[in-house]
């Protein structure tokens, strides 16, 4: 199997079904906890390409860094956004699973397996 990529957030409960749920496919990912290790522009904009969504449909709204840096007045600023999620990697959403050309975000954890 390609290799297999996942974002992960160690205590989130959907990151660990995700992780659980790649396992039990025989799967043994590459586990990046970008909280520890966030990725650079370049990665994520990779990443978002993959998933095939905007920048602004990984992040999470209700995390304070949304807030506070006024996100929802700059949705359409995918450079803007990008650079918050690499500078408050708690803003991106999880998990995000990356095999070969493809992405998926796991939510639910299940999404993932359109990807495998």
């Amino acid at each position: 199997m390609a290799n297999v990529t996942i974002y992960h957030n160690p205590r989130c409960s959907k990151s660990r079904q995700a992780l659980a749920l790649l396992q039990k496919q025989g799967v043994t990912p590459n586990i990046i906890e970008y909280l520890k290790n966030p990725p650079n522009a370049a990665t994520l904009k990779a990443v978002i390409k993959k998933l095939g969504v905007r920048p602004i449909e990984l992040i999470r709204k209700k995390e304070e860094p949304y807030a506070k840096l006024k996100l929802v007045n700059k949705q359409d600023d995918d450079a803007a956004l990008i650079t918050a999620m690499v500078q408050h990697p708690i803003l991106i959403e999880r998990p995000v699973v990356v095999k070969g050309s493809r992405a998926a975000i796991g939510r639910p954890p299940e999404k993932i397996l359109e990807i495998l």
